[in-house]
């Protein structure tokens, strides 16, 4: 059941040099990576928001928000993500986090944070966009230190894939505890 006042940011537009193909398009336990991070934030949040390139015309079955620049990092696409979203609190979410739980980023809603490993994925507030231009029009690209607040989550829902061999890691071990 999805929370009141809480917007999920899905992102869907990395360059995905290291995987050598779209993550977002990468299947596991019979989705994609993106479909999966979509049913997730909808499982928690009462909207959703995907931010990418529509130029790299993924076929999604849901629709993509273009972050409106050329170059790619994730602040673009939270920048994005948050001037759209309807409520203050929103949960950013990369799509290649294919352990992740809809448990975990209740967490992160709650504790209104980032867990141990950094920024992404996180809570975020809209307020937090005048900060993120500031960052952007002075060239800086990271998220960290933007939210300071910290949660712990469990490693393994923090695993995230660089390439296909992290992506097939992951089945394994997925299969494996089965």
């Amino acid at each position: 059941m999805a929370d009141r006042c809480l917007t999920g940011i899905l992102l869907v537009g990395g360059a995905s040099r290291r995987f050598g193909s779209t993550k977002a398009l990468a299947r596991f336990q019979g989705e994609t990576l993106a479909e999966r991070a979509w049913r997730l934030l909808g499982e928690v949040c009462d909207e959703r928001i995907a931010v990418g390139k529509v130029a790299d015309g993924l076929d999604l079955s849901f629709q993509v928000l273009d972050d409106g620049v050329e170059e790619r990092a994730p602040v673009y696409g939270l920048v994005a993500g948050l001037r759209a979203a309807s409520h203050e609190l929103c949960l950013a979410l990369p799509v290649d986090y294919p352990l992740m739980t809809s448990d975990a980023l209740r967490l992160l809603a709650d504790a209104r944070a980032v867990p141990q490993t950094g920024p992404l994925p996180g809570a975020y507030e809209r307020s937090m966009v005048p900060e993120l231009e500031r960052r952007l029009a002075a060239g800086e690209l990271a998220l960290r230190g933007l939210n300071t607040r910290v949660v712990e989550l469990d490693d393994a829902v923090l695993a995230n894939v660089n390439t296909p061999d992290d992506l097939a890691v992951i089945s394994d071990s997925v299969l494996e505890r089965r």
